[in-house]
Formats: structure tokens, sequence, C-alpha cells
């Protein structure tokens, strides 16, 4: 079991920057192997922003590329996404995902999400 919880959404002007952290509790987050922040925006379906290896690979969605950064910090089991340039279209709620080890298979854990609102 893995509990994630976000924070660090808000409200921001174009061209403005968030940071958003996903920290993880529980008794498998030793297991916890990829970690990634989607979004969806009202009407839209959920999609990747960025994603990290355990190892700190990360990999980003071309909408964002340049422009954000994820991070983690495996001592603390926390992720971070720093947005920077945000765009009025980067609005939506950001969730967190774990990707969890259970022997041979994955099993994936998500937050509950944290409203980033891009607007002048």
């Amino acid at each position: 079991q893995v509990q994630l919880v976000e924070s660090g959404g808000g409200l921001v002007q174009p061209g403005g920057s968030l940071r958003l952290s996903c920290a993880a509790s529980g008794r498998s987050i030793y297991s916890i192997n990829a970690m990634g922040w989607y979004r969806q925006a009202p009407g839209k379906q959920r999609e990747l922003v960025a994603g990290i290896t355990r190892g700190g690979s990360p990999n980003y969605a071309d909408s964002v590329q340049g422009r954000f950064t994820i991070s983690r910090d495996n001592a603390k089991n926390t992720v971070y996404l720093q947005m920077s340039s945000l765009k009025p279209e980067d609005t939506a709620v950001y969730y967190c995902r774990a990707d969890v080890l259970v022997g041979r298979r994955t099993d994936f854990y998500w937050g509950q999400g944290t409203q980033v609102t891009v607007s002048s």
C-alpha cells in the first residue's frame, strides 16, 4: 500500500512558475519504481506530463519539454515537478502516480490531485 499526497498547486499568471510536490508513504514505499505526474483538463483525458525512473531518468511530454522539470528525492520518497513559463493550456488537475513492484506485476497508485490554474 502506498499513499500519495500532492501539494503546491494554485493560481498563477501566464509566464509564472509553480512547484508541485508529491510525498509517498506506506508499507510499500520501498517497492516504488517509476513515478510520474499526469494532468487532466476539463473535458479531456488524463495525460502524462513527466515521468522519472527510480534511478532519476526523466521523460517529458512534448508540450512541456523545456519548461517543466521532474525530480525525485528517494530518501524523502518525494517527487517534484518544477513548472516554468506556464501557459493557460497548462491549466488542469495534476495527479501524482507511483508504480509499485509487487512480484512480477506493477500496481499503480494515484494521489488525490492538485489544481493548477494559469490565468491573468
